[in-house]
């Protein structure tokens, strides 16, 4: 059996939990679902909704604001009641946070960052990047079950996840949360600026490269964005030089994205900037090299001045 552990923040839930559903849907065999939280009903329903054997709910209020402490512990208890085979969560900031931990206390493997799973007879080997996406390792867990994995942003299909015929049932966990051993103290997530974007979360993204020349030009993107109703982002270059800020970029040392669309703009396609992209649905690559790496993994490309491309595409989307 797999359980996923779903993720949410503000009373909704992440989109990388489906991601995460539909790997574990990927491998086959039974897959459990766990929302951990206080008064979370409504996203326990929410995720029971997918083809799942059932959804578990671990409520307590202690639970009620993300901590390390305290998803170790509710998570350490209730993977010793379920016996899963594998644990597989979203590679978030906040798994990232707390999973090393979890592993710790249970004494387990965990590989992370996975983007591509297969089965060899009755073990799992994960594909996960190396050397900043320049190549891919195949990485087998040993040791006692349950081993511990998670998924890069992108690498898996949300909508790919299966919903079932009926909700799966929805089950409390009969769990005892220590609040008293929660050493953390919950404060508002952190951003780096008021303007802030996850972008892991957009479905629609424009992002601009060194083909745009000169930060007077970004007027010109954002005119695009706004008419796709689009969030900008950018490649390294962009972001070093200050034209954006480093919220913003996409690839191996910024955001990982899968948007509906993305739109790249004098963007080369270096692989450290495809390996943040490459699983969005729709990739529309405009620039003037033809031979740019970019048009490698377009489904749609324009060799030509994005000066000159650009306008026309606001107008079309104007009309």
């Amino acid at each position: 059996m797999i359980l996923v552990v779903a993720e949410h923040g503000n009373g909704k839930l992440n989109r990388a939990t489906w991601e995460a559903i539909a790997a574990a849907q990927q491998v086959g065999g039974p897959v459990k679902a766990a929302v951990l939280g206080a008064g979370v009903d409504a996203l326990a329903n929410e995720v029971a909704a997918a083809e799942i054997e059932e959804l578990l709910l671990v409520d307590s209020p202690a639970l009620e604001h993300y901590t390390a402490d305290g998803y170790v512990q509710a998570l350490a208890a209730l993977i010793g009641q379920e016996q899963p085979a594998l644990v597989f969560l979203p590679h978030t900031y906040q798994t990232r946070d707390f999973a090393p931990a979890l592993a710790a206390r249970l004494g387990r493997a965990i590989v992370t960052d996975v983007t591509g799973l297969r089965k060899e007879g009755d073990a799992i080997v994960c594909v996960r990047p190396v050397f900043q996406g320049k190549m891919t390792a195949d990485v087998q867990p040993t040791g006692p079950a349950p081993h511990l994995v998670t998924m890069q942003i992108g690498a898996f299909r949300a909508d790919a996840a299966a919903q079932g015929a009926a909700p799966a049932a929805v089950r409390k966990a009969e769990l005892t949360i220590d609040a008293a051993s929660i050493r953390q103290k919950p404060e508002a997530p952190f951003q780096e600026a008021k303007q802030a974007v996850d972008l892991s979360q957009a479905e629609r993204i424009v992002a601009v490269g060194r083909g745009i020349k000169g930060q007077e030009h970004l007027q010109l993107v954002e005119q695009l964005a706004k008419a796709l109703g689009a969030e900008i982002a950018a490649s390294r270059p962009i972001c070093d030089a200050g034209w954006l800020p480093m919220d913003r970029q996409i690839g191996s040392s910024g955001q990982t994205v899968a948007p509906k669309l993305y739109v790249a703009l004098g963007i080369s396609g270096a692989i450290q900037h495809l390996v943040g992209m490459k699983g969005s649905r729709t990739i529309v690559a405009i620039n003037k090299d033809a031979e740019a790496p970019i048009f490698e993994i377009a489904d749609y490309g324009i060799a030509g001045d994005l000066f000159e491309v650009i306008p026309a595409m606001i107008a079309e989307l104007g009309n």
